[in-house]
């Protein structure tokens, strides 16, 4: 279970019984306060929209609602009252979705009744929103010390700009790798990716077992695996898989910020050596894992010249989208790994595109697909722990949907962007 942050002192309670609640309420361990609220279960639409304002507000620096002990408005106390848990998470889940502009992603616990397991009482996890303020009935929510309340114009404005804060850090980063791309001069042939993931709040030390612990190596081997779960392979089973994936990363290297697994022609140094013997020279893949946190993905292979008869070297849309799911995993794995439940920033850059076009197997030939006018395609965003657990072919379709629609295949790859 996710664990409640209650305070500095106590910032993993983790509850799992209607005992658990109980216990909590009579020490006195339970209250209101900037990241956490009790409620009542929602039953009537007044109380939908009133909890979609809570989730409003808590979605700037993240909190979470316990649903099913409301308060004597009286005693000023509160008390449990286990409600029906049939369809209580479903419930939960279409208010932040229907009503929140933008909607809101959630996670959601229930915890039955000692009593009648059929009842009880929900907890709703409200991460904090890379894309807050959300607005509900026009205005929008902040948190205070135990309320909520309608932020400021003032604030409104100052949350949008931290937005735009993150998309630049996000932009930096990506600029950075592109500069930095290992290939180049007369060795470079194909259009290259670059994937970037940051965490916004990590400590600096988030990652260091991994990339630096005694077997690094094989931890980062192993770390690889967590990108081939069963289901994102059958996520991705229609989509042919392109050489060299992630797997393929076979060598472990140690770089300037923590550690990597590379193709052998990216050795030490990040030195690319080039085998002219090769047909496949050029191909390369490198996935760095930084001791901050941090994640990098470097794809040599985002073009090829298809067997056909027009030579002509075309983008390979299923290693974009292919690539850019396996590597959300691994960030959701990096914060597992860390206990990270922040923010993330998120980048997708793509180079040497200006005047191709798109290959996909179905729908060969293509000669009236349009041709990619840009040398460089580069999309930001920011997401969130819970999005990358629930939902992350969204965040798929915001880094490389933009890529795919200017190319006219988005609608080939619709199954890796549901969730």
């Amino acid at each position: 279970m996710t664990p409640i942050y209650l305070t500095s002192e106590n910032p993993r309670w983790t509850p799992k019984t209607e005992a658990d609640l109980k216990r909590a309420l009579e020490d006195g361990l339970i209250k209101e306060s900037h990241h956490l609220d009790l409620k009542k279960i929602p039953d009537t639409k007044g109380d939908n929209r009133e909890s979609a304002k809570d989730m409003a507000s808590f979605a700037i620096d993240g909190g979470t609602l316990i649903m099913g002990v409301p308060e004597d408005k009286e005693k000023r106390t509160f008390f449990l009252e286990p409600k029906p848990l049939n369809g209580l998470a479903e419930k939960a889940e279409e208010i932040a979705r229907s009503i929140p502009d933008p909607a809101l992603t959630i996670l959601t616990e229930e915890i039955p009744s000692d009593s009648d397991p059929t009842r009880g009482f929900l907890i709703v996890h409200i991460p904090a929103s890379p894309v807050a303020p959300h607005m509900v009935d026009g205005k929008y929510y902040g948190r205070g010390d135990k309320t909520k309340y309608v932020l400021s114009d003032a604030e409104v404005t100052r949350l949008h700009e931290r937005r735009r804060s993150a998309d630049r850090t996000a932009l930096d980063l990506l600029q950075h790798e592109i500069e930095r791309d290992p290939i180049s001069g007369e060795h470079r042939h194909q259009a290259h990716l670059f994937l970037v993931a940051q965490p916004l709040a990590g400590r600096g030390d988030m990652l260091m077992d991994l990339a630096s612990g005694p077997n690094w190596n094989i931890n980062l081997a192993n770390f690889i695996e967590r990108a081939y779960t069963p289901a994102l392979n059958e996520t991705l089973g229609s989509i042919t898989e392109v050489s060299p994936t992630i797997r393929e990363a076979a060598n472990g290297f140690r770089r300037g910020r923590g550690a990597a697994r590379a193709t052998r022609n990216l050795g030490e140094g990040r030195i690319f050596t080039y085998d002219p013997s090769d047909y496949f020279a050029e191909d390369a893949i490198e996935l760095q894992v930084h001791e901050d946190g941090g994640l990098r993905l470097f794809f040599s292979r985002l073009s090829t010249i298809p067997t056909n008869d027009s030579q002509e070297p075309m983008i390979l849309p299923g290693a974009a989208v292919g690539h850019t799911r396996r590597f959300l995993a691994l960030v959701f794995a990096a914060a597992e790994e860390a206990g990270y439940f922040g923010n993330w920033a998120l980048a997708f850059g793509a180079t040497g595109l200006n005047g191709l076009r798109a290959y996909t197997r179905n729908t060969w030939p293509s000669g009236n697909r349009a041709r990619y006018d840009e040398d460089a395609y580069t999309r930001t965003t920011a997401t969130t722990w819970a999005e990358l657990n629930k939902a992350p072919g969204t965040v798929t379709r915001r880094l490389a949907g933009g890529l795919l629609r200017a190319l006219g295949v988005e609608d080939n790859f619709s199954s890796a962007f549901e969730d």
